[in-house]
């Protein structure tokens, strides 16, 4: 089986959205899939939260099929993200000083892709 985590770093909503549309096609492709929130993309939780926001729809799909593996507890500490993050009952990731630690998704034979 296809196992892929998606990285979102950046703080772009149209670079996070594709990170969304990727999650969704490899899901429905069968593949097991995880999305990390991580850097700058901590930001965005809030507005993509938002029912009004144009990305809304896509968000709560892939936090319904159980895609958000978590957000990165150091980088939404320093964002101002974490009260949100909590507020979502999201998993703060902190295994490796803080952030989530990449190699463990390496060692369990996922696919790294970064955005």
């Amino acid at each position: 089986m296809l196992k892929v985590a998606l990285v979102a770093f950046q703080g772009e909503p149209m670079c996070f959205v594709h990170v969304l549309l990727n999650a969704l096609d490899l899901k429905r492709r069968g593949a097991e899939v995880r999305i990390i929130i991580e850097g700058l993309a901590t930001k965005l939780l809030q507005d993509l939260n938002r029912p009004d926001n144009a990305f809304h729809s896509l968000y709560r799909q892939a936090k319904e099929a159980g895609l958000l593996e978590g957000v990165c507890r150091a980088c939404a500490t320093k964002t101002g993200a974490l009260a949100e993050a909590q507020a979502q009952n999201l998993a703060l990731l902190d295994d490796m000083s803080g952030h989530p630690s990449l190699g463990r998704y390496l060692q369990a034979g996922f696919t790294i892709l970064t955005f």
